[in-house]
């Protein structure tokens, strides 16, 4: 049983405010003219601005966690370190934010693998959060959003219809290696530790099934990016217009 005035409650009410009051702040950036003329896109820019700063932050700040506190990379259960268990009660106070931000704005339907996905991650992060387990993991886990840094850098440009510049092209191949070095590599690391420890304790099949349901998800996204990216012509023409939502 959780306790109902648990520390961590404050944490991740604090993370979660600290989000909305960015996203209000970043509301008030001047926007491209090609998304201006759009609400859905408009919406969404804001909404890729808040998950940017969260990648830029997240990411740097898990690689500080791992390089402070190595054993982290192998005792992925027992590993403790305040700044690990901080992070992990920030990035989870974004997903909160950002599923009330998608219900609240109308889009869960357009964007309910976000949804799906930030359910999976804030499910996974409980036992560091509550019980101090497996912050080791939830920092590993966090290494993704260096890749993700690069990932809605192209989303963005995919909104304002900027896929023929440069720094698109350029982007895409650096997004291809963070792809593999930080979102697929630890995620096998992480599937791999746990069908190694799945037998031992009922917490480790749960969040075995976890990491197989993200292990999908991340597939189902890198041949999503790979078709998109490097095999435009057999993209099949989208059937919805918010299809950019989620590619």
């Amino acid at each position: 049983m959780l306790p109902l005035l648990h520390p961590a409650l404050l944490l991740l009410l604090g993370a979660t405010l600290t989000f909305r009051a960015l996203r209000r702040a970043l509301c008030r950036l001047p926007l491209p003219a090609h998304v201006r003329a759009d609400p859905l896109r408009t919406w969404r820019w804001h909404n890729l601005l808040v998950s940017f700063a969260h990648s830029i932050v997240s990411g740097i700040w898990a690689l500080l966690c791992v390089w402070q506190t190595p054993e982290m990379l192998v005792e992925i259960e027992t590993a403790w370190s305040l700044s690990g268990y901080l992070l992990v009660c920030f990035s989870a106070g974004y997903f909160i934010h950002d599923t009330v931000d998608i219900v609240v704005s109308g889009q869960a339907r357009a964007s309910w693998e976000y949804l799906v996905h930030h359910v999976m991650a804030m499910g996974a992060f409980i036992s560091g959060i509550f019980w101090s387990r497996f912050v080791g993991g939830g920092v590993l886990t966090l290494l993704v959003e260096v890749s993700n840094i690069f990932l809605t850098i192209r989303m963005m440009m995919k909104i304002n219809n900027a896929q023929d510049l440069l720094l698109y092209k350029i982007n895409k191949y650096v997004n291809l290696v963070m792809y593999f070095l930080f979102r697929l590599a630890p995620q096998a690391y992480l599937t791999y530790f746990f069908m190694q420890y799945v037998g031992q304790r009922s917490l480790g099949s749960f969040l075995l099934g976890i990491l197989l349901m993200l292990d999908i998800m991340i597939l189902i996204y890198f041949s999503r990016l790979l078709r998109s990216d490097f095999c435009p012509e057999r993209m099949t023409s989208p059937q919805h217009k918010d299809k950019f939502l989620t590619e």
